[in-house]
């Protein structure tokens, strides 16, 4: 998975757009992070639940981790791109965009997610 791959499904989703956040690119839905690249763009945040967490890390533990300290008990997880598979990127994306759009949108919209 490139940068370019993970941005390019990022907007993709429903209403999302790229803004910037602590001097990198983030992805947002309603004006809220649903999703971010590192500095260096060699890795990526998504918002998840804890349980969908799990799921990834249990998935694909080289891919995915929990960022550390309580962002990561929350459900924020570190997805090392090099190491990740598009179809995996993709749930974890559309999973992060429906936790953080607002309920009315995230309902008129079917995205599979983890």
């Amino acid at each position: 998975m490139t940068p370019e791959a993970f941005r390019s499904l990022a907007l993709h989703l429903p209403e999302a757009l790229e803004s910037e956040h602590q001097g990198h690119p983030d992805f947002r839905v309603a004006g809220k992070i649903f999703a971010t690249l590192g500095p260096q763009e060699d890795w990526a945040m998504v918002k998840l639940s804890p349980p969908e967490q799990a799921a990834l890390v249990q998935q694909d533990a080289r891919a995915f981790q929990p960022i550390a300290g309580a962002w990561g008990a929350r459900g924020c997880t570190r997805v090392e791109l090099a190491k990740a598979t598009k179809a995996l990127v993709r749930r974890a994306l559309n999973s992060a965009w429906r936790n953080t759009a607002p309920k009315k949108l995230a309902e008129q919209h079917n995205l599979e997610g983890v």
